[in-house]
């Protein structure tokens, strides 16, 4: 290896441990890469619901992205929640600033307990300011919807309806995560782009324990990719992680809600 595998996460922090920060660090971790981060803002959040939200001030996000990218060479990079339409503004400015070469965008709007987690009002910033810059976007099904301004799909043939419209988002390409489609045995993601659409499937897992996933699949793609695999390789790998950590959940009983994945799981054989 003739560089650490740095992966760089801009999101907010999970009190609870199992999204956020928290699972992007143990995400990257377990990927194999180096996981450096920049914290936009701190929840109150169990997992049983998200209680409190503080936004941190701008000057202190900028002072943290300026850290790591004047000293890390970070080769990728993962965005989480950002809040607000300042810290979106604020956030797309530095990476125009530094260019760092693979930009992950999870597009986090609503927690799995279903706490809106981004102002309505900063989501049309999110997409004329962070979408043109990002390599992948990874929404959920809703947060898919609220992209499109539409109605949440809740069959498969809604889900591929959508399709068309995701294509034309101004982004390079997108990650659209089945795993709400709860009535299918299976769960199925789909990587599109201006011309392509691949699908990424496997056995629908059954289990409460969920909290985090889209923080952790969106952090285990940027680690690969910083590790030098390609989109489709990287979706994979992430995945094929992913499911692990989910079919390992209840192995790690935290909570008494909607508790995290089993982050690594690998290590607990």
């Amino acid at each position: 290896m003739t560089h650490t595998p740095i992966t760089l996460s801009i999101a907010g922090s999970d009190s609870g441990g199992g999204a956020g920060i928290q699972a992007d660090i143990k995400a990257i971790s377990a990927t194999g890469g180096y996981a450096c981060t920049v914290i936009t803002a701190t929840t109150a959040q169990n997992t049983l619901g998200v209680t409190d939200v503080h936004a941190i001030p701008l000057p202190h996000i900028e002072a943290q992205l300026d850290a790591v990218f004047s000293d890390l060479d970070v080769q990728a990079v993962k965005i989480g929640m950002l809040a607000n339409s300042e810290i979106i503004q604020l956030v797309a400015r530095k990476l125009r600033q530094y260019q760092p070469k693979q930009i992950v965008l999870d597009p986090v709007m609503v927690a799995t307990s279903g706490d809106l987690l981004l102002q309505q009002t900063a989501i049309q910033t999110l997409i004329e300011e962070l979408l043109p810059l990002a390599t992948l976007i990874t929404p959920n099904l809703p947060e898919a919807a609220t992209l499109l301004n539409s109605e949440v799909p809740h069959t498969e043939q809604a889900v591929l309806d959508l399709i068309p419209a995701l294509q034309q988002l101004p982004t390079a390409a997108v990650l659209l995560k089945g795993g709400h489609l709860a009535e299918l045995p299976d769960s199925t993601d789909w990587l599109l782009s201006n011309s392509d659409v691949q699908t990424f499937t496997t056995a629908r897992i059954s289990t409460q324990n969920t909290h985090g996933t889209g923080c952790t699949l969106s952090s285990a793609i940027a680690s690969y990719l910083a590790q030098g695999a390609d989109l489709t390789a990287a979706v994979q790998q992430a995945k094929d992680y992913l499911t692990g950590a989910i079919a390992a959940a209840d192995q790690l009983p935290v909570g008494q809600g909607h508790g995290p994945v089993n982050h690594f799981y690998q290590w607990q054989r």
